[in-house]
């Protein structure tokens, strides 16, 4: 009952916005043709009803027995229309302040003024402003239609880090880090081999993964384990848990039904070829010399995630050696735990964040919605003698697309 409750409420919410918006449609065209006015008013409301019909039909409808496709597209879709009529009805909302302020500003001054009283003739709507709130919102639907075919992108970001106390046996040696493959999320096999062969072009001397390797079962990955399975370096393959690798977003029948679960998807990791590092270390040889990979079970300071982590348990025994790595799936966990209480682990790699998979990426500039929860979101960060990368992610989840950050492949080569 309370579902469905829910879901009348945000239907009419819906067509009080799509009423809302209207009114700028109307002004956006009110110097065109009758012919085309009927035009764009119908296109409009043939749209919004669709929705609307959409969000009606929702709750009777087994969406199991949908193809995936479908089901994704869909649901972005409807959330693609919501946020676009929701950034214009903004400006409507500050067009019409305006045109209160103007008429209680007239009632209380004209008179003063002008020495009659105040005639409350109608103040119009902005022109510029119903135009402005269409064109921002409008782009904004434009941009994550267009997002819909990024989601395979694949773009190599290298980087040379230095570090003053790296053996000298390790200098030049070459790293791929990637993160949030979500496997659950993709539905072209093709897409993704591409971009295990861009992996492999690399010819890294190592490669690591930090988490999320599905959305919440284990099952996801099973069509895709023949294709990471072709993942391979010198030096190894290493992988830590994210936090949707433990299940908790999902209802088990029971919590052995979610152990189990957890339990397979290391076997899988295994089967592939993958060192999982669950709080612990292993040690890197070359030449003689060595260096600490460190790897712990996801923890986050952020929104109630899980803190399975125990970087403690990683981190012993680590102590004599002069160069450290961390693989830690939540950036947010550097600045509450890694530096304050582990100075001397040299660099962390994180995932998480996907950039949100929505932003402004250029030279000298980057910006995403993000930020405003996670300090450390996308590409390199440095305190002291302490570096952290924040992989962009390689995989999606929710909206099956990306718009202007793009699934990453990150190329380190330490110094």
């Amino acid at each position: 009952m309370r579902r469905f409750t829910g879901s009348w409420i945000l239907i009419i919410v819906m067509l009080l916005i799509d009423l809302y918006v209207f009114q700028a449609v109307k002004i956006a065209v009110q110097s065109a043709s009758p012919k085309v006015r009927f035009t764009v008013f119908g296109i409009y409301w043939a749209i919004s009803s669709l929705a609307v019909i959409a969000m009606v039909a929702l709750p009777y409808t087994n969406l199991d027995n949908w193809p995936k496709n479908i089901r994704t597209y869909l649901f972005a879709t409807l959330i693609g229309l919501f946020l676009s009529k929701a950034i214009t009805v903004i400006f409507l909302l500050a067009d019409d302040l305006r045109r209160v302020l103007q008429w209680a500003g007239g009632k209380l001054f004209y008179q003063y003024i002008h020495g009659e009283p105040f005639k409350a003739a109608g103040i119009s709507r902005s022109a510029f402003m119903s135009w402005l709130g269409l064109a921002i919102g409008g782009g904004l639907m434009t941009a994550m239609l267009y997002g819909f075919t990024n989601k395979y992108s694949y773009q190599v970001k290298k980087i040379r880090l230095g570090f003053p106390n790296l053996p000298k046996a390790f200098r030049g040696l070459k790293m791929v880090h990637i993160s949030d493959i979500h496997s659950g999320s993709f539905t072209d096999k093709s897409a993704v081999a591409r971009g295990i062969q861009l992996i492999m072009d690399q010819q890294a001397d190592i490669i690591l993964f930090t988490g999320d390797l599905v959305n919440d079962h284990t099952a996801e990955i099973t069509n895709y384990a023949d294709i990471f399975s072709k993942l391979s370096a010198p030096m190894g393959v290493f992988s830590t848990l994210g936090n949707h690798d433990y299940g908790d977003y999902r209802t088990w029948p029971s919590p052995e039904a979610k152990a189990e679960n957890l339990e397979l998807l290391k076997q899988v990791q295994n089967e592939m070829g993958w060192r999982l590092l669950m709080n612990e270390h292993v040690i890197l040889e070359k030449e003689g010399e060595q260096i600490a990979l460190l790897g712990i079970e996801n923890w986050g300071a952020k929104a109630n995630f899980p803190k399975y982590g125990r970087l403690n348990e990683a981190y012993a025994g680590t102590e004599k050696y002069p160069f450290k790595i961390l693989m830690s799936h939540d950036p947010s966990h550097w600045d509450a735990e890694v530096r304050p209480s582990y100075g001397d682990i040299d660099l962390t790699l994180s995932g998480h964040t996907h950039g949100m998979q929505f932003g402004v990426e250029m030279p000298g500039f980057k910006w995403s919605p993000v930020q405003y929860v996670y300090k450390q979101w996308a590409g390199l960060y440095e305190e002291g003698a302490q570096k952290l990368y924040v992989n962009r992610g390689y995989g999606f989840i929710g909206y099956p697309g990306r718009v202007g950050i793009l699934p990453e492949i990150t190329v380190i080569e330490l110094a």
